[in-house]
């Protein structure tokens, strides 16, 4: 199958196909994600949560994702690899976005960066997109703004909220992302951002309305079920083995099966 780019999301999007992403952090399962099918695979500041047991992302460094990602994209053939540009390592300058990330690809073989923030961000999305990089933006629940925002809690269900995020992913797009992640925001409000943009939609906890779904890879094989957020699913229960969860993923995506309104927000 031929590899996944940023053109091919926006084919996607124009012609109704879900896109399917999870997060990986090593070799071992990129492939197993590539080989299921995933379009896109996501390598998270979250693992300074998963993998390296912080309490948020904020002490993940830029060459914990270098090397992260560098790991996750020697196992990939057709997904295309995102890597987070991590805390403090983006929101200084523009000029230091551009290094930050320039050193993601080129040490950590990235081909799409992550940052989140909105339209105080879209000077930088603008500079590094001019400049070659592509960007996915990141509103809703942004965890690198857990101590501002008090906790993981869900965005958007005030109408103020709501207009500045429907605000934010409109300038994002204009600034030139390519991409836009939802997270925890309600379905109908990540359905009208979905509807007005031109960009991918990537839900996470946002609905079945998105152009595309993502979840964190260890919660959606159970590996957290004691404080799994409601929009997570455990795939590998009742499929066997890793892989067959992994196709019941994408499966599920694809069809629209997941996430259904009990793994939403209203």
């Amino acid at each position: 199958m031929s590899k996944v780019t940023v053109p091919k999301l926006q084919t996607m999007k124009q012609q109704g196909e879900r896109i399917s992403c999870l997060t990986a952090y090593d070799y071992l399962f990129a492939t197993a994600l590539d080989s299921a099918g995933v379009e896109a695979i996501l390598v998270g500041d979250s693992l300074g949560m998963v993998i390296q047991g912080h309490s948020s992302t904020l002490p993940v460094t830029l060459e914990d994702m270098a090397y992260h990602s560098l790991a996750v994209s020697r196992g990939v053939s057709r997904a295309m690899v995102i890597a987070d540009l991590p805390f403090l390592t983006y929101q200084q300058s523009p000029q230091q976005a551009l290094l930050s990330a320039g050193h993601l690809m080129k040490a950590g073989g990235a081909e799409v960066v992550k940052l989140e923030g909105g339209a105080e961000m879209a000077p930088t999305v603008e500079f590094l997109t001019q400049r070659g990089i592509p960007v996915c933006g990141h509103l809703g629940l942004t965890p690198q703004s857990v101590h501002q925002l008090g906790g993981y809690r869900v965005q958007g269900r005030e109408q103020a909220r709501a207009e500045q995020l429907k605000n934010d992913a409109l300038i994002l797009q204009q600034a030139g992302a390519c991409a836009v992640v939802l997270e925890c925001i309600p379905q109908l409000l990540a359905t009208q951002i979905t509807k007005e943009l031109v960009i991918p939609t990537i839900g996470i906890g946002a609905g079945a309305n998105c152009d595309g779904q993502v979840l964190v890879l260890q919660d959606m094989l159970g590996l957290n079920d004691a404080h799994a957020p409601r929009f997570v699913r455990n795939f590998l229960q009742g499929t066997g083995s890793i892989d067959k969860a992994l196709r019941a993923y994408v499966i599920a995506v694809r069809d629209g099966s997941f996430p259904t309104a009990d793994e939403s927000y209203k």
